[in-house]
């Protein structure tokens, strides 16, 4: 998710890029002659961009029952000895955020969690499309991948997974819960659900961790880009943003909020607001409280203490954020240390060029993104942790707005602290041409911070992306080596199948939507696994053919 929290939310759209990515479609049905859109639609609620769900047509709902209910498993990938595999296997649709987890008890065991697009053309021409997250399980290694269906009993989508192991080999996958109107285009505020197996990935229980309240446009409460980590035998925290919208769906503000279990996912605590108050924060009352928030992410230290970065907004300087972490008591989630600064990021409103939807993109681009990475926590020192993100700090300034007349070099951004996250590193950069961004940072079991990211340096115009790998030379050095994981490139910038936009005549069928992160995880084992949004495959639907999104998987050393 992410784009600014700002007090007036037209200009809250177009500013720095904090706001709700949530790529979710209820069961939409478009007429018969509709093969020229470029299904599906990434949508927000409405009162954030302006979109809104398709009305439903008569007969839309025939077949839904095989998506909400389908087999299990679901489907299974042929074996693959590749490089690079595709996790997907339930025919053709788009699929992006993606996460991954290893199995501590059984490294062959991964689970990924993926925004899985379900479509499906009825014989009268009608085109339904749902979204619902599926587990993709894989048993060897990687080799071979599984879908396992995630019952979500009473909502009409979810998204925004995050797949997670505890210590002892239970399995959790949070994602957002909605409830879409069927005769219009509204739809209900999301709850945080967590899903948990205990059985590889195999079969699932789904919970309800935290219930919004509204719907779109309204007085509510917004639930947003949820995110969890487990460990030990059947702990695991999940934070996320709460949204709390006045009338006519008018944005107050936006703190972080978490829950825990100790029972494997059965029960979880009360949601609790942890994001706190510091001199540094500008809050949406002009007080000094954390409170206009979003993308956390929670970590565990090597002594089991917990810690959660996040992005906050500084309205009084171009309403870019900065990077701030709190320590909450892993027994209860309450905060119990900080805010804590970590830095300032370069992600203000006149730091991006901006899309057709009004949302941070790079040059050449409409696919919005943000500054958000992660926090992650050195399994050799206790008190070593470290927060990645990217930024336009080394973009020429000043930006130009259009995408078509601006040259971009966004950069991967490292700091990292050797006190409990008291205090941070200056910001560095991972110097690279092009642009790099949504960053994710794991340190393996030697100690060494590895980052993943998707990375435009392999193309002199600045188009094209693969997957890249940078590996800490020496722990704590924040010096890095490079290594690309694709074996081909995306093009993101013309030819789209699914998320398209034709804004400029020399980049027709541009992507609007890559997802808002990519994953990578340490494994037990040694090295890294990585998961991301692969667009080197074609993909055709009706009529029209283009680039397809698919969670492509790769283990690195």
């Amino acid at each position: 998710m992410r784009h600014s929290r700002l007090v007036a939310r037209a200009r809250w759209v177009l500013a720095s890029a904090t706001l709700v990515p949530l790529l979710l479609v209820a069961w939409v049905a478009l007429p018969a002659g509709a093969e020229d859109q470029p299904l599906p639609h990434a949508l927000t609620h409405q009162h954030y961009n302006g979109y809104q769900v398709a009305p439903a047509t008569p007969g839309a709902h025939t077949g839904e029952s095989q998506y909400k209910n389908p087999p299990s498993p679901i489907c299974t990938t042929t074996t693959s000895a590749a490089a690079n595999v595709n996790t997907d296997c339930d025919a053709t649709a788009p699929h992006n955020e993606t996460s991954i987890a290893v199995n501590p008890t059984d490294t062959s065991n991964m689970i990924g969690g993926a925004n899985d697009y379900q479509l499906n053309l009825s014989s009268g021409g009608t085109i339904n499309e749902t979204i619902f997250t599926r587990a993709h399980v894989t048993f060897d290694g990687g080799r071979t991948w599984s879908e396992y269906p995630i019952r979500y009993n009473g909502y009409t989508a979810t998204g925004d997974p995050s797949a997670a192991f505890d210590d002892a080999g239970n399995a959790y996958m949070a994602t957002l819960g909605f409830g879409f109107s069927q005769g219009g285009p509204t739809g209900k505020n999301p709850d945080i659900l967590v899903a948990h197996s205990t059985d590889q990935g195999r079969h699932w229980t789904t919970v309800r961790v935290a219930k919004g309240t509204g719907s779109f446009g309204s007085v509510g409460r917004f639930n947003d880009k949820e995110y969890l980590t487990a460990w030990g035998d059947g702990n695991a925290i999940v934070t996320w943003t709460v949204f709390h919208d006045g009338k006519g769906g008018s944005y107050i503000n936006s703190p972080i909020y978490d829950s825990v279990t100790h029972d494997g996912g059965n029960t979880w605590s009360p949601p609790q607001e942890i994001s706190g108050s510091a001199p540094f924060c500008v809050g949406s009352n002009g007080g000094d409280a954390c409170d206009q928030d979003q993308g956390s992410i929670p970590t565990v230290a090597a002594d089991g203490s917990v810690y959660v970065a996040f992005l906050s907004t500084r309205e009084t300087q171009n309403f870019s954020d900065q990077y701030v972490v709190v320590k909450v008591d892993p027994q209860t989630g309450a905060r119990i240390g900080g805010p804590y600064k970590v830095a300032d990021v370069v992600d203000g409103i006149n730091d991006y060029p901006v899309n057709i939807q009004g949302r941070q993109t790079y040059q050449d681009s409409q696919f919005r993104t943000w500054s958000a990475g992660n926090i992650t926590a050195d399994p050799t020192d206790a008190d070593h942790l470290a927060v990645v993100w990217s930024d336009m700090r080394n973009t020429p300034h000043p930006v130009p707005s259009d995408p078509y007349q601006a040259t971009t070099n966004s950069d991967v951004i490292v700091s990292q602290s050797f006190d409990g996250g008291k205090t941070w590193s200056a910001p560095q950069a991972i110097a690279q041409p092009g642009d790099q961004f949504m960053p994710w940072g794991a340190y393996d079991t030697n100690g060494l911070l590895r980052i993943g990211y998707f990375d435009r340096s392999y193309d002199p115009a600045n188009h094209e992306y693969g997957y890249t790998l940078a590996t800490e030379s020496a722990p704590g050095s924040l010096t890095f080596t490079t290594a690309q994981v694709t074996t081909e490139l995306s093009q993101p910038t013309t030819g789209d199948r699914w998320f398209a936009a034709t804004v400029n005549p020399d980049f027709p069928f541009a992507t609007t939507f890559i997802g808002d992160y990519g994953n990578i995880a340490a494994n037990p084992a040694g090295g890294v696994v990585a998961y991301w949004t692969d667009m080197r495959n074609q993909a055709c639907f009706t009529s029209r053919c283009g680039h397809g999104e698919d969670a492509y998987f790769a283990s690195m050393p």
